[in-house]
């Protein structure tokens, strides 16, 4: 009998307390719980804050909280999961740059250590007590966690990218 150690056990608190955390904001967005908005006010505030289209903005920044949260917490896909939350906290980040570093102050802190603990159990990997581990690790190989950064980096990098374009071209402040 394989004895579980105080890694495993780190792993998964740290797992269930992270994507608990991220599927509680996805599903605001998605669905209104929790006293979020739903997707139709996401969509409109993603619009404000220039993610366009809003509802598609929306819905990926919902799916890649709720998603990725959903994916840490049974431990499983957990590089594309851990990748898929930290692009998506990229672009929350984004919004809450210009207000500096801390959160009171409406700053980009807590986005910020979301995506990074994500990004870090995606890079860890899950323990023994996840789903990755029962399956064999099917879902998390060496190269779908290459692929999967690359894929949420390049993606937020545009994203980003295209919002801070837009807000120029209007003459808008970022928000």
């Amino acid at each position: 009998m394989t004895w579980i150690n105080r890694r495993d056990l780190a792993l998964l608190a740290l797992r269930a307390g992270t994507g608990a955390v991220l599927m509680a904001h996805g599903t605001q967005k998605l669905f209104g719980w929790f006293g979020g908005g739903g997707l139709d006010k996401t969509a409109a505030a993603m619009e404000h804050m220039g993610f366009t289209p809003g509802r598609r903005s929306a819905i990926a920044a919902g799916l890649g909280e709720a998603g990725g949260g959903a994916l840490l917490v049974l431990g499983l896909a957990t590089p594309a999961a851990g990748a898929a939350a930290a692009g998506a906290m990229a672009g929350a980040v984004s919004v809450h740059a210009p207000a500096g570093f801390f959160a009171q102050a409406g700053g980009y802190e807590y986005p910020a250590f979301l995506g990074f603990t994500a990004a870090t159990i995606g890079l860890a990997g899950p323990g023994r007590l996840s789903l990755d581990h029962a399956t064999g690790h099917t879902f998390d190989q060496r190269w779908m966690l290459a692929l999967a950064f690359a894929a949420s980096a390049a993606a937020a990098a545009a994203v980003v990218a295209k919002r801070a374009r837009a807000q120029q071209d209007t003459g808008e402040e970022p928000s």
